[in-house]
């Protein structure tokens, strides 16, 4: 297969290495037409022809409708690889991190939105679902600056249980299966709420250890600098530079800062207004 340029890629053409362990070198040289993102391509190109087909001759034809299911199904099947292919063969791109959770939402939104269109799905499964996902997604740019949210076991159980359900609903089915699913859904629908309040608990916590990390390396830099501030060899070096030195037997030392007597005796610095204004200004800060 012939790949797009590397600068297009944003790598150098390097050949993946099997297994995914790689040096850090061969990150981000992976090209735009890999495995992964052609799956995740076919997955969005497959949202608008499961509709149709869902929809087609008035949306309750048997033999339509599991024309549909098989579209939703290899949707499904390649969202289980696309990813597991672009990791293991550093086949990471840009293109996929964006393009592959679009993808898997809009194919489980299409199904949902569609099966409450017909009347086979209550409108509140699909507004609970719907609302978590976007509320996810929208949370996890909210902390994207202070951590990445990993994806958690429950989250690929999930989506396992919403794809199962959701395809048993596009299926027409009847008696001991209709009821099989419905209870299929019900948990599709508990996972979705407990693994949504889990990754709020994950990004709260995220966001206020990358905050108490901030302020204490904020605190560190401006001890250092005080401590540089304030020790005798920066304090006559600084007058050495900015005022005239008396060297004399009692070593005494005066220099000017911003109008200010620094004195040297006996080997003891006092940096008199200098630093009495150094310290109200970290007082009042």
């Amino acid at each position: 297969m012939t790949g797009a340029p590397a600068s297009a890629a944003g790598g150098s053409g390097a050949k993946p290495v099997r297994g995914g362990k790689l040096g850090t070198a061969a990150v981000n040289q992976a090209s735009l037409w890999n495995i992964a993102n052609i799956l995740t391509m076919v997955r969005l190109l497959l949202v608008p022809g499961f509709v149709l087909l869902l929809f087609h001759n008035g949306g309750y034809d048997p033999v339509w409708r599991s024309f549909a299911w098989a579209a939703f199904a290899i949707a499904m099947i390649t969202d289980l690889f696309d990813g597991h292919l672009a990791r293991a063969y550093n086949l990471v791109t840009d293109f996929g991190k964006i393009a592959d959770p679009i993808a898997d939402k809009a194919i489980m939104g299409a199904a949902l939105i569609s099966l409450s269109i017909l009347g086979d799905l209550p409108w509140w499964i699909t507004g609970v679902i719907l609302a978590r996902e976007l509320g996810i997604t929208l949370m996890r740019f909210w902390v994207i600056r202070h951590a990445v949210i990993p994806a958690s076991r429950g989250g690929k159980l999930k989506t396992l249980a919403q794809g199962t359900a959701a395809g048993m609903y596009v299926l027409v089915l009847t008696g001991p299966l209709a009821t099989l699913r419905f209870w299929m859904m019900m948990v599709a629908v508990v996972l979705t709420v407990v693994t949504g309040l889990d990754y709020v608990r994950q990004a709260v916590v995220l966001r206020r250890r990358s905050l108490a990390a901030e302020r204490a390396a904020v605190a560190r830099t401006a001890e250092a600098l005080n401590e540089a501030a304030g020790s005798p060899g920066a304090v006559a070096a600084d007058a050495g530079a900015s005022g005239t030195t008396d060297a004399g037997a009692a070593g005494v030392t005066d220099a000017g800062v911003s109008g200010a007597a620094v004195r040297v005796s006996g080997g003891s610095t006092a940096v008199e207004p200098a630093v009495r204004a150094r310290d109200g200004a970290e007082a009042e800060r």
